[in-house]
């Protein structure tokens, strides 16, 4: 039998799922250097055929993992107030980044990505930061007629607390309000 990728038999869920949350706790125990797809195997409690059987190597579980989570954890309930959903998106963005344990399998990923072309072709692959941000920029856009693209208004969502919180600061020396206020002023402001 083959699952969806071609790869093999199918997917056990449970197998998957306990994969997936061994590698989040085992990269915050162990950091990324000495997280193995052995150890994330004996974390989970399954055979490393299985997990080889689905993943080429750890930044793969790590990358699918964290993009599971970051979808669950971004998604903002909309009030319809321009304003109070970019400060709740940016509250979880910024509790995602500096909180999480996703945040931090992202933040590791990032980091492999400066020197293993391969992380880099996979976080190329699909901007998780984007893709949770989208609702939240268009409405945002629409409401100051913004001028500025979609992928630019991104950027200047997204850029000040990534680089904030890639830079060492924690949740609480970041403002959310401040932040929000800025973004929406260089959107009326284009």
């Amino acid at each position: 039998m083959v699952d969806g990728s071609g790869r093999g038999r199918p997917r056990s869920e449970s197998a998957r799922a306990a994969v997936l949350h061994a590698v989040d706790d085992l990269l915050v125990e162990v950091g990324y250097a000495a997280l193995t797809m052995k150890g994330i195997a004996e974390r989970a409690g399954v055979g490393r055929q299985t997990v080889y059987r689905w993943w080429s190597h750890k930044a793969e579980i790590l990358y699918e993992a964290s993009v599971l989570d970051a979808q669950h954890e971004l998604a903002v309930r909309h009030s319809g107030d321009a304003g109070k959903d970019v400060e709740a998106y940016l509250g979880a963005l910024v509790t995602f980044l500096t909180r999480s344990h996703a945040g931090a399998a992202y933040r590791a990923l990032i980091g492999e990505a400066q020197h293993d072309p391969e992380v880099a072709a996979l976080l190329g692959s699909r901007d998780v930061l984007s893709d949770s941000a989208a609702e939240v920029v268009e409405a945002a856009r629409s409401a100051t007629a913004a001028t500025l693209s979609t992928e630019h208004a991104t950027a200047l969502l997204i850029g000040p607390p990534f680089f904030q919180a890639l830079t060492g600061r924690t949740a609480e020396h970041i403002d959310t309000k401040t932040l929000a206020e800025q973004f929406l002023h260089a959107l009326r402001a284009s």
